[in-house]
């Protein structure tokens, strides 16, 4: 195809319809696009693969893959190599893109702990595979995000967990008191590849864009030196993933929305709130029902429950028992913040106080950045006096000696007293000398703000 023809179609994939003349020579064959047009389906135009290989289009993608950074795939291309062979082979991809023909390289496969336990497998695409899913994913994204469910919020733009969090809160406070915590078993590696490309046949006309995505399904995965062929699922790892992940689910939404349950997904987490118990068992037993015959997909009956709001989880959050419920923390989220503070403030790591402030403070502010959203700042006040106490005991054991810890504590302007109380009852352990008042007096909360220590706090825009 000449550069004169590949413009003529990008100008006519951009064309509106009032802009295509039936009896133009350079419009053959128009009539039955448009004919053929579904308005509810906006990509269904059959020159969507050149809207998605348009300038402006891939520049954003670029940036995007650039942003994201990330491992390389298979073939060893880093993020920062991408360029540079694009601009060698590029001519040639485009044309296997255009005439249908390009064929996805196999994810690497790697496994990454769960904060539950267990392990995720997620899927590595090479560089360039990313770029063009990016680059499918934008074009795509603009098209179907608006017919999407109101109550979805993962994965999508301008919106958050938080926002599904507060949802979920605003149902509780209307009275619907009673919560269906759904759990899809194992969602991207299940994904059923014949269901997903139905949905997607109804909304996208352009053949070699239905090509690609099914030949991205199929890619296979590399584990330990073997590619294995892929029947089902849609690695996470990819960009297109959490859209194809999206349209699925979006069928549960509108089952829902027909039903009039009052909802709220974010990604496969799904919690419908009811009025009772019974309600409850009822909705499990239909949407699951439905979940399986309907999505050919399989509901986690150990982590999916019928139950009271501020007995369950719902991303990382829960609720108080009230009649105003507040956001707060939940059990299992604090029970994991707490162990990584363990891991950076272990004694036995032997490196300096000021690194291990250092290396806590990035890992707070991160923390507080999503957590921060909670409505109950006694649960923070808590954990940054936990977190103070974790940092005495750090410091008593780098003291060591019983002569240097006397020397220290009456440098420090300790009281007499309590110098002695201290050193003669000898707390049991690290951990109990760091509760010492002693301790308390000697570092002050003061000195570890004076180090640069991140306190935890209620975020000013909750």
């Amino acid at each position: 195809m000449s550069v004169k023809q590949q413009k003529n179609q990008m100008k006519l994939a951009f064309m509106t319809e009032e802009e295509v003349k039936p009896d133009s020579a350079a419009n053959e064959g128009t009539e039955t696009l448009i004919a053929e047009r579904r308005p509810e389906s906006p990509t269904s135009s059959r020159q969507l693969m050149e809207e998605i290989l348009a300038e402006e289009n891939l520049k954003e993608a670029m940036e995007k893959v650039k942003s994201n950074k990330g491992s390389p795939g298979i073939d060893g291309m880093s993020v920062g190599e991408l360029q540079a062979y694009l601009k060698e082979h590029w001519t040639k991809l485009r044309s296997q893109l255009v005439e249908g023909t390009y064929k996805p390289q196999p994810v690497k496969r790697v496994e990454i702990p769960k904060p539950d336990g267990g392990k995720r497998k997620l899927g590595i695409p090479v560089v360039l595979d990313r770029f063009i899913q990016q680059a499918v994913m934008q074009v795509l994204q603009q098209y179907w995000d608006p017919t999407f469910s109101e109550y979805s919020y993962g994965f999508r733009p301008n919106r958050t967990a938080h926002q599904a969090v507060a949802q979920a809160q605003q149902y509780i406070a209307e009275g619907y008191s009673v919560v269906v915590d759904l759990d899809l078993e194992k969602f991207f590696d299940r994904v059923n590849h014949d269901k997903l490309m139905s949905r997607i046949a109804e909304r996208v006309d352009d053949k070699r864009v239905l090509k690609l995505i099914r030949a991205y399904l199929n890619a296979g995965v590399m584990e330990d030196g073997l590619v294995s062929p892929t029947e089902e699922g849609t690695p996470q790892g990819g960009p297109l993933s959490p859209l194809l992940s999206n349209l699925l689910l979006d069928e549960l939404d509108k089952e829902l929305e027909r039903r009039g349950h009052r909802f709220v997904r974010y990604a496969d987490d799904s919690n419908i709130y009811v009025r009772s118990e019974r309600s409850g068992q009822r909705v499990m037993e239909s949407i699951s029902e439905f979940i399986t015959n309907q999505l050919k997909l399989k509901v986690n009956e150990q982590k999916s429950a019928v139950g009271k709001p501020h007995e369950r989880k719902f991303l990382g959050f829960s609720f108080t028992d009230e009649a105003e419920p507040k956001r707060r923390i939940a059990p299992k989220s604090i029970d994991r913040f707490k162990e990584r503070v363990r891991k950076i403030t272990s004694r036995t790591r032997g490196v300096s106080l000021d690194r291990v402030v250092e290396e806590l403070s990035i890992y707070l502010r991160g923390w507080n950045g999503y957590y921060g959203h909670c409505q109950t700042p006694e649960e923070l006040k808590a954990l940054n006096a936990w977190i103070r106490r974790r940092l005495r005991s750090y410091i008593w054991k780098q003291w060591k000696t019983w002569k240097t810890r006397f020397h220290e504590l009456k440098r420090r302007r300790v009281r007499q007293g309590a110098i002695a109380q201290l050193l003669i009852h000898r707390p049991k352990g690290n951990w109990g000398a760091s509760n010492h008042i002693a301790m308390k007096s000697a570092l002050p909360n003061a000195y570890f703000r004076s180090l640069g220590l991140h306190e935890l706090a209620v975020r000013e825009d909750v």
